[in-house]
């Protein structure tokens, strides 16, 4: 494994070394421990700036979804509206985590931030996730109206396997065509089971490392998981067309596992003409900004993601058919 902790930017180095000596690695025990904790407490969310409520919507299957609305207290008017996926793996998380993204957002600009209770994989593997996000999807443009969302600013995001699952519903809205997302915001995102590029292998960087990707996809693809069989929409950097995708903007840290696979995923889809918004930071694990939010990369980071959204709140729309 290659030590990364020389490399680390200083804010990071001690949360992140703290961290690493608590926690090694996610073994596939300990996320399926976790995940059934994370299923059963859920933290209240508060925030004097936002409302935030809770519904329940139906999945086709007949059971019910989960879900957290961010809101700008009293905003008034349509405004864009962005469907945001929680990280963890696909294996551990809840939408609660996703408060400090959705804080933001509509500190950026007015929205409304819908996150989620995706099911995870120790339960549900791969197809279980992208389901629920194509529900939660179709949701929002029905009740767009009613939510005071803009139709034509439907957005997606997500960090970690989150934003790996915005990607990936981003080229299944794409194929079926039957709802047109205006902006991704895919951040740090889990694209590539194959794990076969430099920053994917050997790394034991804090917080995510490659024997903890490892587990989290096995868990995720389940039989799929070592084949060639495995489709683009449970591993979208298997993707090779790219066109027709919405405009994004996403940032991944020097240090972490995804770095490859986000430079990747950049490049395909300059290539294919879609604009990007990206920034690669030195010294930086995953989801440091969410470990050491108060350190100057990572509210450099934060405001990267503002300004970015608040950019394409402005000039980025996607009327739907």
């Amino acid at each position: 494994m290659k030590d990364t902790s020389s490399k680390i930017n200083q804010e990071l180095r001690a949360r992140g070394i703290g961290f690493h000596r608590i926690n090694p690695t996610f073994t596939e025990s300990r996320l399926r421990l976790l995940h059934k904790i994370t299923r059963k407490i859920h933290f209240a969310q508060r925030d004097p700036r936002l409302s935030i409520r809770r519904i329940w919507i139906p999945r086709s299957d007949g059971s019910i979804m989960r879900m957290l609305i961010f809101s700008p207290r009293n905003f008034q008017g349509e405004v864009p509206g962005v469907l945001w996926f929680h990280g963890g793996g696909y294996a551990i998380g809840s939408p609660e985590q996703s408060l400090g993204f959705a804080r933001i957002l509509t500190q950026s600009a007015p929205c409304v931030v819908v996150s989620p209770d995706y099911r995870l994989s120790p339960e549900s593997p791969y197809p279980a996730a992208l389901d629920d996000a194509y529900t939660a999807l179709v949701w929002m443009k029905n009740h767009a109206l009613e939510m005071g969302i803009r139709s034509n600013q439907i957005m997606v995001g997500g960090d970690s396997a989150g934003g790996g699952l915005a990607a990936a519903l981003c080229l299944y809205a794409r194929d079926e065509s039957e709802i047109q997302i205006a902006f991704q915001m895919p951040l740090y995102p889990m694209l590539d089971d194959r794990m076969t590029t430099p920053s994917a292998q050997n790394n034991n960087a804090p917080i995510w490392n490659s024997e903890s990707n490892y587990n989290s996809w096995k868990l995720y693809l389940g039989d799929l998981f070592g084949s060639e069989d495995v489709p683009y929409y449970a591993a979208p950097a298997r993707a090779v067309d790219h066109t027709r995708l919405p405009p994004a903007a996403t940032f991944v840290g020097e240090l972490e596992p995804f770095r490859d696979e986000t430079v990747e995923y950049v490049k395909n889809l300059t290539d294919a003409g879609i604009p990007v918004q990206f920034r690669l930071f030195p010294g930086c694990y995953h989801a440091f900004d969410q470990i050491c939010p108060h350190a100057a990369v990572s509210r450099e980071a934060a405001s990267f993601l503002a300004n970015a959204f608040q950019y394409a709140v402005n000039h980025y729309f996607a009327e739907q058919l």
